[in-house]
């Protein structure tokens, strides 16, 4: 996963990137650290570009996006949310979502 260092430069990867995964987290999250590894295992099988945010030290990522808890899984398609998961994040249902945002991408193409 790639990490983003600053709000300007998430706003650019959502112009540029058609789909993108992005994970919260924070500080001193053991919740976090858990999800972390599972959802980092998942980009292997998706087509589109994951990022990670540490919101304690991007906390304008936080406020622009009404981050209110971490974890959070954020799935964009054309710039757009269309999924949120946040806090205990059930694997199958974003596999679920994942694999709608892959089709709508392929229908797109």
């Amino acid at each position: 996963m790639k990490e983003v260092g600053s709000f300007e430069k998430w706003v650019e990867i959502l112009a540029t990137e058609p789909q993108v995964l992005l994970f919260v987290k924070t500080d001193h999250c053991s919740v976090c650290e858990g999800l972390y590894p599972q959802v980092a295992e998942l980009e292997k099988d998706y087509p589109f570009p994951f990022y990670k945010v540490n919101a304690a030290q991007v906390p304008e990522m936080a406020g622009q996006l009404s981050l209110f808890t971490a974890p959070v899984v954020l799935l964009f398609h054309q710039g757009r949310e269309t999924a949120r998961f946040a806090r205990f994040v059930q694997m199958e249902q974003l596999r679920l979502r994942m694999d709608e945002l892959t089709e709508w991408g392929n229908e797109h193409a």
